[in-house]
């Protein structure tokens, strides 16, 4: 299939949450293939923070880092990522929610390291059984996009007042300002910013983003130089370099570390989802990847 006739087979669209859930939740996204049956399309999804996916597709494989690819369940839960998730699907419609590390420690409330890199079946996964509902709740009612995420986002009200505030919200919340803040270019600097020890700050970080505070800043420096491709793959990678990058073999070795590839090769293949949710989410939330929303 052409990269147009691609473009044009993939639609995603963003829906932000209430208020109320905005610390929680970044945005609600749902993804629509229309191809053949016996079709297929492949893409490969950048680090991100956690997200729940709820589809009626039984087309659905994915793998992350060195996985090779497996079918997935109806009801996809994924923690914390730091590498490449390559993924296949037929004909879909799937709806997404995207967890910022708030909303991790709040609303699924176990350590996130436990769960970083890995993807399951939430619905017989104990850490997010409680989302299992929305399976049948989001496709209870008309196919209407707007509807089905007001039902989303009826669903995660009702949920958010049963869970009681995290541990440590409001540094879980700092932590997050700093990491996306261009000044936190170190860990000293990140602890210093919000007023904990770097072993304290290790910690916290373990427990509600899943990785090291290192590990993150060096994810956070490699998606902002990879947004600004996504956004215009006319640029040549060395006008996307973040300004935190010493040069340009910096960049191509995370490059290498997240994607599992160079960035030539990943400039050569087909991007038809990532590009189509790149641009939409840039324009409902302001960012165009997970990672780089604001807290």
């Amino acid at each position: 299939m052409s990269s147009q006739r691609l473009g044009e087979a993939v639609r995603v669209r963003f829906f932000m949450p209430s208020p109320a859930l905005a610390p929680y939740i970044t945005t609600y996204y749902l993804t629509e293939v229309d191809i053949a049956p016996d079709a297929r399309i492949e893409d490969w999804l950048h680090p991100e923070w956690a997200n729940l996916r709820f589809a009626h597709n039984d087309s659905w494989e994915a793998g992350i880092g060195a996985e090779p690819l497996r079918p997935m369940p109806h009801f996809i839960a994924t923690g914390p990522t730091s590498h490449a998730a390559r993924f296949r699907t037929g004909p879909m419609r799937s709806w997404g929610i995207g967890l910022l590390p708030l909303g991790w420690a709040r609303l699924v409330g176990v350590a996130a390291v436990n769960h970083a890199d890995r993807t399951c079946d939430g619905a017989a996964t104990a850490a997010y059984a409680h989302f299992t509902p929305l399976l049948d709740t989001i496709f209870a009612g008309s196919a209407d996009p707007a509807a089905e995420a007001q039902r989303i986002d009826a669903f995660l009200l009702g949920l958010l007042a049963q869970r009681p505030p995290a541990e440590d919200e409001a540094r879980i919340k700092a932590a997050h300002g700093a990491l996306v803040d261009l000044d936190s270019g170190t860990v000293s600097e990140l602890a210093e910013r919000i007023g904990l020890s770097p072993r304290s700050l290790e910690r916290l970080s373990l427990r509600a983003f899943g990785f090291s505070p290192k590990l993150l800043l060096r994810r956070q420096r490699f998606l902002r130089s990879l947004a600004q491709f996504m956004l215009d793959p006319s640029l040549s990678w060395i006008k996307t370099l973040d300004c935190q990058y010493v040069d340009q073999a910096h960049f191509v070795r995370d490059f290498k570390r997240f994607m599992a590839m160079s960035p030539s090769t990943y400039a050569a293949l087909e991007h038809p989802v990532l590009r189509a949710a790149a641009q939409a989410r840039a324009a409902a939330a302001g960012a165009a990847v997970q990672a780089l929303h604001r807290p």
